[in-house]
């Protein structure tokens, strides 16, 4: 399909965050066209699909507990919508997480998190080693503990990502092959962008939703988002049996996690965490300790199949929180920063996107999430971009 020239509205980035939002400002009636850039590299397509507001949530992190419960509370409607507009499978599996811990300290650990969970008030089952095992067979018996999160669900991310390609093909979302050079403007105004070939885009409407390469491009205001390593693995059971929940572990002071996939052929092991920018090397390290983790954990993954090996970068913020909404320059509307949320964040994010383009606000959820919070922060100036 020949790339428009114009659109109401132009967004940047083909991932999930970006084909998610296509989709659904597309259904408000306006012309979209995704600058797609290198699909194959987004972390989209190496992400696990955890989604896990309660399981992930730490103590540093409150005000992003709200946003990533909302987005969860949508999650259901969001998939059903998709799965009928697509016509096909979505990649939603309802089963719970299960958090385990390997040794004392591991358990103690759990334990800290289990008491600052009923003290939010957040819905999670202690379990014993014994109790573990009942839930998921293949556990070590050396599992000293466990909790139990029914609500806390995972997703399978390549088929999410294929099914809103989908929804964007058969809605009339207009794909512009490249990638975004620079945001082009006039008196403070969003008029277009331009492609690294020269190609513009007419428009007055500009989403930024390409993850870790939001600093990079020209002609917006400093973005304070940097791209945080990690690899991460897949694993075919072959004709082994594989673990029918999702999980979480401390092990010997570490932590991994394990999603099985409905079909059964695979389980997504990750994820290790590098500040090392947007370095592609799998290392044979990273490797091993995703390795050495999962079968401390499952003792039966070692007899499974490597079948892939793949980096992603994380768009890291300050806050480990994304960046939604208005910025200085009028017209560019900001949809990044989502660092290991990117999955569970879709549903919100498109809805939140959609309705400050619809009508001028952000819902209140989102509303503590601007770039503006980051304002006067010490160092933000280093944080922010390295111009291509």
């Amino acid at each position: 399909m020949t790339a428009p020239q114009t659109a109401d509205v132009v967004v940047v980035g083909g991932g999930l965050i970006g084909t998610a939002i296509a989709w659904r400002l597309r259904l408000t009636g306006r012309s979209v066209a995704v600058v797609t850039g290198e699909r194959s590299a987004a972390a989209s397509r190496v992400a696990a699909g955890m989604l896990a507001p309660v399981t992930e949530t730490t103590y540093t992190e409150g005000p992003l507990l709200g946003l990533n419960q909302a987005s969860m509370a949508q999650y259901g409607t969001f998939v059903a919508e998709l799965e009928d507009c697509a016509g096909q499978p979505a990649g939603l599996r309802r089963v719970p997480t299960l958090s385990v811990a390997g040794n004392a300290d591991d358990a103690a650990q759990l334990a800290a998190l289990a008491g600052y969970l009923e003290r939010l008030g957040l819905e999670s089952v202690r379990l014993t080693s014994r109790e573990c095992r009942r839930y998921e067979p293949l556990l070590s018996p050396t599992i000293r503990s466990g909790l139990l999160v029914a609500g806390d669900w995972s997703c399978d991310n390549r088929l999410l990502w294929a099914a809103l390609i989908e929804a964007c093909r058969r809605t009339g979302v207009v794909e512009v092959p490249g990638f975004a050079h620079q945001i082009s403007s006039g008196k403070g105004q969003v008029d277009g962008v331009v492609l690294g070939d020269g190609t513009q885009l007419a428009t007055s409407q500009v989403v930024l939703a390409n993850g870790a390469w939001a600093a990079q491009l020209s002609g917006t205001p400093p973005i304070p988002v940097r791209p945080v390593k990690g690899q991460i693995l897949r694993l075919d059971p072959v004709r082994l049996p594989a673990p029918s929940l999702t999980i979480r572990a401390f092990t010997s002071g570490h932590e991994v996690y394990l999603v099985p996939r409905e079909s059964g052929r695979e389980v997504v092991v990750g994820a290790t965490v590098e500040e090392l920018g947007f370095d592609p090397r799998v290392t044979a390290g990273g490797v091993y300790e995703l390795l050495r983790d999962a079968r401390q954990v499952l003792p039966v993954t070692a007899e499974y199949a490597l079948s892939e090996t793949s980096v992603g970068y994380r768009p890291g913020t300050p806050d480990n929180a994304p960046i939604l909404g208005p910025c200085e320059l009028t017209g560019l509307v900001l949809a990044t920063g989502h660092y290991r949320n990117g999955v569970l964040l879709t549903p919100v994010t498109a809805t939140a996107i959609t309705q400050l383009i619809e009508h001028g606000s952000l819902p209140e959820v989102a509303t503590g999430f601007t770039l503006d919070r980051f304002a006067g922060l010490p160092g933000a100036a280093e944080l922010t971009r390295e111009r291509a």
